[in-house]
């Protein structure tokens, strides 16, 4: 049985970004197990120490202290003192650490790994304006198997017959993207994001910014992120760790 990492979902947790039935089933992880409870303390603490404490602050305190440490004069100097100072530098590295650590950057396969799931097209939805046809249903046959290669061939065939048709676009999309084809899969998803006049403009966004991450056009994925993060659609949440994730 694989085990949970719950890196993530104690950042989420911590920063009051689950769904409720995600929420209720983190809490349900957190009863009994006392190495959980302890990660989401230590986590909470250093989050506190972070936010309370002004480091620039620290570090002008320290140097006073220094100075004021190496003009006094060295008969002043008590072992005393030597472990005050040694306390307060301590202190230093510590923030330093909990400094450090959250701001962690992620590789694009972490990324991937903890935020990518594939689109599920719905069983019954389909575009008005296409009748369907046996092209378009080999099609999802083909993705639903996960052999975007062939998905990818018979989508195109529809799409060749009726343009407009802004779903089987979409799809043709992704399959170009599961295939790691991401200049195709730009190309249709901007033709998405560009109609306007339908129904998945947030997925193809969506994917239009995890085709940049892929291609290593970080301030492209970064400004479309954000502009997801602010239209309040369904990648609203993930769009905006995966901006935390890469500053």
């Amino acid at each position: 049985m694989k085990t949970i990492d719950f890196s993530y979902y104690i950042e989420r947790y911590i920063a009051n970004e689950m769904s409720d039935a995600e929420k209720l089933w983190f809490e349900k992880e957190l009863e009994g197990n006392e190495k959980l409870n302890k990660e989401v303390e230590l986590r909470k603490k250093a989050d506190e120490i972070l936010k309370d404490k002004d480091i620039l602050s620290l570090r002008n305190k320290l140097s006073a202290i220094e100075k004021q440490r190496s003009e006094a004069p060295l008969k002043a100097r008590s072992a005393k003192g030597y472990v005050k100072y040694a306390a307060v530098a301590g202190v230093a590295i510590i923030l330093g650490i909990f400094l450090i650590l959250p701001g962690k950057k992620l590789t694009t396969g972490e990324i991937m790994d903890r935020y990518y799931k594939i689109y599920e097209p719905p069983t019954t939805q389909r575009s008005a304006r296409v009748i369907i046809n046996d092209d378009f249903n080999q099609a999802l046959e083909f993705y639903r198997t996960n052999d975007f290669k062939n998905a990818a061939v018979y989508f195109k065939k529809v799409i060749s017959l009726e343009p407009k048709d802004m779903y089987s676009t979409l799809l043709f999309g992704i399959s170009k993207f599961e295939d790691q084809k991401f200049p195709e899969a730009k190309t249709s998803f901007n033709k998405v994001i560009d109609d306007r006049n339908n129904l998945y403009i947030d997925q193809a966004e969506w994917y239009l910014a995890l085709c940049y991450l892929n291609t290593d056009e970080k301030s492209k994925a970064l400004r479309l992120f954000e502009k997801i993060k602010k239209e309040n659609g369904i990648y609203k949440d993930d769009a905006k760790a995966i901006i935390r994730d890469l500053k």
